[in-house]
């Protein structure tokens, strides 16, 4: 049978239908760090401190202070239940992403009344308030403040056009002002932002909240996989094989999802910074996916908000920036493009990639590669050279066989162990630009590292020397169907 998921609610309904993947809970809770807090426990994962663990997604019907908004949390927690809502094996979701970049099917524009536009507020009328109207936690009691951590921001470059969806760190900070953080040089509306500034414009900017799960997964690949000019919303399209639906902003001239959640409409201007904290003065952010919590920017962008538009009776959206979500939503694109950058450089080696939970899907990445040949002695170091070349925040990388399997960390570090010589099997790469998130790339932990952000990005090859494979047989046992005894 077809997947029918489209958006938010047609996902929540399937799983429903799936034993222990989805729970709800009558019981109000505060947005203020209690919601992060329950769910931390229920089924955050990732590199959440401990005790955590990956368990189902979770439905809060009684937000304190919200009367008639829910919060669900944990969809994407879980490389299973991504699987399930993609339509597509754990195992396989890489690859089928490689697809989608690789076959795009861009949006469409509606011009029947949206979904996401049920319910209007204006941001001149009197009791205009993103605190009353959004429902956004507040993850830990020292957060800057309540976080949109899944709004799909969507901006237009001012000269070329070209559109772009991304996934941006929104913090409200007013009734109609919100803050957004731009990594430099990482994403492409901080390049559309920068470009209108130079040009002294605004720019206009959707922010879609509680959507598609194919497009919260299809908004996070980033260069050189989908370089600028690329509308990330056609991995969608090409994932459920029909285009993603647009429509009119009621208030700026920019397009949003259509069968969003909620969506908040806004522009942001040029040449004003905010201090992230200016309200709550922690000097913290938001936790992110290290598992840290990260230090307040002292210079982000403004959003001033010209609208809020929902559904009736609308779910808001949010996750735990270290969870399991993030590994899911960061990883499997960043598999995707590793997989492909590889494939087209050495067809038939690489068998699959992980970017595992420890990683934070950003981190490391772990390659089963298979030596064809003796004269493929080698390539399997080459292949982790183009798995950095293919996602700059890469850090370590692990080379395995193809009968070590990667999703299993335990086999991984089974092959570190048999298969591996730290003083023979660790290729270094010093003073290169990671990720400014690692609190160890920074000059105080290394004499090697230059500037705050730079990192020795490494390499471990756990694979078996070609004229060696002999020795290195696993042990073979018997092939039966145990369910004779189950």
């Amino acid at each position: 049978m077809e997947n029918q998921v489209r958006d938010l609610r047609s996902a929540l309904k399937l799983l429903k239908e799936i034993p222990g993947q989805l729970v709800e809970t009558d019981v109000e809770v505060n947005p203020k760090a209690e919601l992060a807090g329950v769910y931390r426990y229920v089924g955050a994962g990732g590199t959440v401190k401990r005790p955590t663990k990956e368990g189902p997604a979770m439905i809060f019907n009684n937000i304190k202070d919200h009367t008639k908004a829910k919060v669900a949390i944990g969809l994407l927690a879980s490389r299973k239940r991504v699987a399930v809502l993609l339509g597509c094996e754990p195992e396989n979701l890489g690859k089928m992403l490689y697809q989608s970049v690789a076959e795009p099917i861009p949006p469409v524009e509606i011009f029947t009344p949206a979904p996401c536009q049920e319910v209007i507020h204006k941001a001149d009328e009197p009791d205009f308030d993103l605190y009353k109207l959004i429902p956004a936690p507040t993850n830990t009691p020292v957060d800057a403040g309540p976080y949109i951590t899944l709004g799909m921001c969507y901006a237009t470059h001012p000269d070329t056009g070209v559109h772009d969806v991304t996934i941006h760190r929104l913090c409200i900070q007013g009734k109609d002002e919100l803050s957004i953080f731009f990594t430099p040089g990482a994403r492409h509306i901080g390049a559309m932002a920068e470009r209108a500034e130079e040009l002294n414009k605004t720019l206009p900017i959707s922010i879609s909240i509680g959507v598609d799960p194919a497009i919260e997964i299809g908004s996070c690949f980033e260069p050189p996989t989908t370089p600028l000019g690329y509308d990330e919303l056609s991995v969608a399209g090409a994932i459920r094989k029909e285009p993603v639906r647009l429509c009119k902003c009621v208030s700026i001239k920019e397009m949003a999802i259509a069968n969003a959640e909620y969506v908040i409409e806004g522009e942001v201007i040029p040449h004003v910074r905010v201090k992230e904290d200016q309200n709550s003065h922690t000097g913290y952010a938001m936790p992110e996916f290290p598992g840290y919590t990260g230090p307040a920017s002292e210079e982000c962008w403004l959003i001033k908000v010209k609208a809020v538009t929902h559904r009736k009776n609308p779910v808001m959206q949010t996750c735990i920036g270290p969870s399991e979500e993030h590994v899911s939503m960061a990883g499997i694109p960043t598999e995707a493009s590793i997989y492909g950058m590889v494939e087209k450089a050495m067809p038939g080696r690489l068998q699959n990639v992980y970017c595992c939970s420890a990683g934070g899907g950003k981190y490391m990445a772990v390659l089963q590669f298979k030596k064809l040949s003796a004269s493929d002695e080698g390539r399997q170091r080459q292949a982790a050279l183009l798995a950095f070349s293919a996602f700059s925040e890469l850090k370590h990388v692990f080379l395995v066989d193809e009968d070590v399997d990667c999703f299993d960390m335990n086999d991984v570090l089974w092959a570190m162990n048999t298969r591996f010589q730290g003083d023979a099997d660790i290729i270094t790469i010093p003073g290169v630009r990671c990720h400014p998130l690692d609190p160890s790339n920074a000059p105080s932990c290394s004499p090697g590292i230059k500037d705050h952000g730079i990192a020795c990005k490494t390499i471990f090859d756990c694979t078996v020397p070609y004229r060696e494979k002999g020795r290195f047989t696993r042990a073979e046992f018997m092939e039966v169907d145990p369910s004779r005894w189950l």
